[in-house]
């Protein structure tokens, strides 16, 4: 949260941050700014606020686009908030305006609670279960891999810089049309690498959609896959071959905390070079721009499915050339959330699902069209967002797919740009209020309340009937 006094910009908690993420000390950054280290001090600890001529300065050192530094940015104050929901701190009476200042000011320790807030309830889980080591008696690890690989992607807004210069330096190796990859690429395995590309029987390839023979030189991949997802495998294969060095330098620098967890961010990051290959960055950003952000012109383009383009859509923060910093969520029929990325705000919970409120869940009722909506969260802020259902190949056997829901969505600013938006009135839209999961929503008289928020009384009576099923104390 951006503290404004007199037009003064109070900035410490980002500044803070920007220094983390780019990996300098206080003493280097101050000298790159043209600074004293015990001014950047003050600028860090918000006893001064930052001037016009420091943003200047910023922008210029970093290459930074200025709204990553003036924009609101509630995500790290929503999360502890949802920590400090729980029961345990009832008697703490923390505000959420306390909560965004600390996680403004110390981002680093607001990430902290939040993890040590998700081992106690993995914890929690695995007492409920009665598993507190491994079949190999070793200890059990209190956060999952994939809960460790989202909070790292999350933190570095799905944005890797190394990644994107390594995609660039294959494509224009391969020297072809994006629509035509296919061929290229499996030429170039073949060439470079000796690798011979095989579409397998499902039968053959034993539930499996992708599999590589490392002794024949041989990568296999079921028929069952759509071409884009077949074009995807190829460029994961040639990624892994092409930048090796790439994959284990950031997998290195990240420091996962055990072997699955490594094992499961270099997945993440081979994923995130192939899909960089398919959709280059500066093609896909000026056709994004150009063809106001349509998701299907882009699939046309680019030879790709809707959910490959979707959730390249939330990769684009280069500095110097951003897009439109989306959020994209994939649930199921369920409910469960199998992707989260964000290259701006995410308003949602970390540790639940998404408000039964937002109609990306209608999506289930009308496959393959994309529903719009305008949302608003208790914070008052506003976001354009839009869903419609794509098709997963489980690799069984032919034929039979999963249905599940893309969730896109983006700040209500942003969305003059976007061709979905064309016809609302983004003065005055019709909003629907929204809140994160059921268990820490404080919104009352919610029909589609699913669970009681830990941190109210409920207030239930023999008389009456409220329309929730869970009317609470406020």
């Amino acid at each position: 949260m951006v503290t404004t006094t007199d037009k003064k910009l109070f900035l410490g908690g980002r500044l803070k941050r920007l220094r983390r993420d780019i990996g300098v000390t206080q003493a280097r950054m101050a000298e790159e700014l043209g600074v004293s280290p015990s001014y950047l001090n003050l600028l860090e600890r918000n006893q001064r606020p930052v001037t016009a001529q420091m943003l200047l300065r910023l922008a210029e050192a970093y290459d930074l686009d200025l709204r990553t530094l003036s924009a609101d940015d509630p995500g790290g104050g929503a999360g502890l908030e949802e920590v400090l929901a729980d029961k345990m701190f009832a008697d703490l009476g923390i505000g959420r305006h306390e909560a965004a200042e600390v996680a403004e000011l110390s981002p680093g320790l607001a990430e902290a609670v939040a993890r040590l807030y998700r081992a106690y309830l993995d914890r929690g889980r695995m007492i409920d279960l009665g598993a507190f080591e491994r079949p190999d008696g070793t200890p059990a690890v209190s956060s999952s891999p994939t809960d460790w690989v989202r909070d790292l992607v999350g933190s570095q807004r799905n944005h890797f810089a190394e990644l994107e210069t390594a995609a660039e330096a294959i494509v224009a190796a391969l020297d072809a049309d994006p629509q035509d990859l296919g061929p290229a690429v499996r030429e170039r395995l073949l060439e470079r690498f000796g690798i011979q590309v095989r579409v397998m029987p499902v039968e053959v390839m034993s539930g499996s959609l992708r599999r590589y023979d490392h002794h024949r030189k041989r990568l296999m991949v079921s028929e069952t896959l759509a071409p884009a997802s077949r074009i995807f495998a190829m460029c994961y294969q040639l990624g892994l071959m092409e930048a090796p060095d790439a994959l284990t330098r950031l997998a290195d620098r990240f420091a996962a905390p055990d072997r699955a967890t490594r094992q499961l961010l270099k997945v993440f990051l081979d994923n995130y070079l192939a899909a960089a290959i398919m959709m280059p960055y500066e093609p896909f950003h000026a056709a994004m721009e150009a063809t106001g952000y349509d998701i299907e012109r882009a699939r046309s383009r680019f030879g790709v499915s809707y959910e490959q383009a979707a959730q390249r859509l939330t990769t684009l923060s280069r500095p110097g050339a951003r897009g439109v910093p989306f959020f994209m969520m994939r649930l199921d029929a369920a409910g469960n959330i199998s992707k989260r990325f964000a290259a701006g705000p995410f308003p949602f919970s970390r540790f639940g699902g998404a408000c039964p409120r937002w109609n990306v869940h209608d999506s289930f009722k009308t496959p393959g069209r994309i529903v719009t909506q305008v949302i608003e969260t208790p914070d008052g802020a506003r976001y354009f967002t839009l869903s419609r259902t794509v098709r997963r190949v489980s690799g069984l056997q032919a034929g039979l797919e999963d249905e599940l829901v893309i969730g896109l969505g983006c700040e209500l600013k942003y969305a003059a740009k976007l061709v979905y938006a064309r016809g609302l009135d983004i003065a005055s839209p019709v909003t629907v209020e929204i809140g994160p999961s059921c268990r820490i929503c404080e919104r009352p008289a919610c029909p589609q309340r699913a669970a009681a928020p830990i941190n109210r009384t409920l207030l239930v009576e023999e008389a009456s009937k409220s329309v929730t099923p869970f009317p609470f104390a406020r």
